[in-house]
């Protein structure tokens, strides 16, 4: 009796190493390969910061996406005269999501710009940690945990959730900012996830010192 000849083996691609120095899974562009008017974005980072954040080189690699990405969150988290929260107020948000979604790269990132911007190191722990816990004003509580529970549960969430909010004055433009902070750090806590991106370093050791009473 012959025997049936074995199909051969599909061959399959080798998976490329990721490698140790990189800081997502997937081709992250050098600097110098970005299109100009991403050059000049990296250019300011370095004048204000002294580092160019990974997210932006991660982000680089599709530079149109980039360039859009950007200027929305940039005026979302960083606008002062448009804006209806503190810039703590919105650092706060994205850190307390970015703990409930185990997002490295943007808890250490954000976690250093709240540092910065309270002058407190210690607030940022503590919120990561168990922001139930914090010392915190009525308002900011009512803010997290509405972004707490849209980032948990937003599907059974209903008008009652934004009564806590109303109750210490925020008014419906402040709500749906506070939801679009939320929402940006769950869309920037699963791109990072999903795609292996590290922090830089020196997010760790910034702005760890209090700062001096005025």
């Amino acid at each position: 009796m012959s025997q049936v000849p074995s199909k051969p083996k599909r061959k399959t691609a080798p998976i490329p190493p990721t490698p140790a120095a990189s800081t997502a899974w997937v081709k992250v562009p050098e600097p110098s390969e970005a299109p100009p008017e991403v050059q000049a974005l990296f250019a300011k980072f370095l004048e204000k910061t002294g580092l160019i954040p990974n997210v932006a080189r991660n982000f680089a690699l599709l530079p149109e996406h980039f360039l859009r990405w950007f200027r929305y969150y940039d005026f979302l988290m960083r606008s002062e005269e448009h804006s209806q929260l503190s810039r703590k107020e919105r650092e706060m948000i994205a850190v307390v999501v970015s703990s409930e979604n185990r997002c490295e790269y943007c808890l250490a990132s954000h976690s250093a710009y709240l540092r910065e911007i309270s002058g407190d190191p210690v607030l940022p722990e503590v919120l990561a940690a168990n922001y139930r816990r914090a010392d915190l004003a009525p308002r900011e509580r009512a803010l997290l945990d509405f972004a707490v529970k849209m980032t948990q549960d937003s599907p059974t969430m209903s008008p009652d959730d934004l009564i806590p909010m109303r109750a210490v004055g925020l008014s419906d433009e402040a709500i749906f900012e506070a939801a679009q902070v939320a929402a940006m750090f769950n869309f920037t806590n699963r791109l990072a996830n999903a795609l292996g991106w590290k922090p830089n370093e020196e997010y760790y050791y910034q702005h760890r010192t209090p700062k001096a009473d005025e």
